[in-house]
């Protein structure tokens, strides 16, 4: 089998999985969130990622709301891509074929989370059992070690793939080791393409050469992710460096509470029209008293609040 060509470049926003009080699953707010992001301009989808809560849904759950996603794309054309790891191998493996069943543009993939890899040998070996199970998908590596901790040198390990795996077409790196970043970004002449996943780096990043993006403050600040990104390659520093600025400062006023997750999603129905609820067990929603806190800090950075907290809120 030939490599699979892979040409999307650009932004990809990780949508959180919208959830009741209850903790279900609120399938039927899918369609307005896609609309919501087409209208502003955000041409591609990750579903299932850590910001979507993916290893927190059950392997019905998560084809549950892949399905609600193609449904949506269909109709905004919107690049898909699905994150199928963070389960049990069989179950990785099915929710691979399920994705590939669903005629999705590309898949994401974690690692092995208890049984680590430790070399890029068997991180390869992992890797291709996924292929194999999707071998019409094109398949990208989930590199997050903050979470996996599995630290395999993301340089190293795409140079050393040559065509073991037909699908892989590149990673997310969700790192700020931006020296790694750019080895992979060189590894086997340029073959790899590289999503990066840090917010508060994307200018420095664009610096280097990167140009594809996978970041959790697209789904709240899509116009100024987008226009950071154009200042960027447009090579108008001044105005990129302001913009990461301000990114950065309301992802600071926003992350400081608690967990990411936790925080981002408050902050997506704080400053949108897009209700996505509170996050799954173990996750928890905010206190009160932080909740009050990360207002203020951000009307004091002169954002304006659009959902009014109230007994009925479904993130209190």
């Amino acid at each position: 089998m030939s490599r699979l060509s892979y040409t999307y470049r650009g932004l990809i926003v990780p949508v959180f999985t919208p959830f009741t009080k209850d903790g279900s699953l609120n399938l039927s707010i899918v369609s307005r969130y896609g609309n919501y992001l087409a209208e502003k301009g955000v041409k591609g989808i990750l579903v299932n990622g850590s910001s979507g809560e993916g290893t927190l849904m059950s392997v019905n759950e998560r084809k549950l709301i892949a399905e609600a996603w193609v449904k949506v794309v269909k109709e905004t054309k919107q690049h898909l891509m699905i994150q199928v790891g963070g389960a049990s191998l069989p179950d990785v493996i099915e929710l691979a074929k399920h994705a590939e069943s669903l005629h999705v543009d590309a898949i994401l993939c974690l690692p092995e989370l208890y049984f680590k890899p430790s070399t890029p040998g068997q991180l390869i070996e992992y890797l291709e059992i996924i292929g194999q199970a999707a071998p019409n998908t094109p398949l990208l590596y989930y590199h997050v070690p903050m979470f996996t901790n599995v630290n395999i040198h993301m340089g190293q390990f795409l140079e050393s793939i040559g065509d073991k795996i037909p699908t892989f077409v590149g990673i997310k790196f969700t790192s700020a080791k931006l020296d790694e970043g750019a080895q992979a970004l060189h590894a086997d002449n340029k073959k790899y393409v590289i999503f990066l996943g840090n917010d508060q780096l994307m200018n420095a990043a664009c610096a280097l050469g990167m140009d594809s993006f996978i970041a959790t403050s697209i789904n709240i600040f899509p116009e100024l992710t987008i226009d950071l990104v154009a200042a960027s390659k447009n090579n108008d520093t001044l105005k990129a460096k302001k913009m990461q600025e301000k990114l950065s400062n309301a992802i600071l006023a926003i992350a400081k509470y608690a967990n990411w997750v936790e925080c981002m999603k408050t902050a997506m129905v704080l400053l949108t029209d897009i209700d996505v609820g509170p996050p799954r067990k173990p996750l928890k929603c905010l206190p009160s008293d932080i909740l009050e806190n990360m207002k203020t800090d951000l009307i004091k950075l002169g954002y304006e609040l659009t959902m009014k907290y109230n007994k009925e809120s479904t993130v209190l």
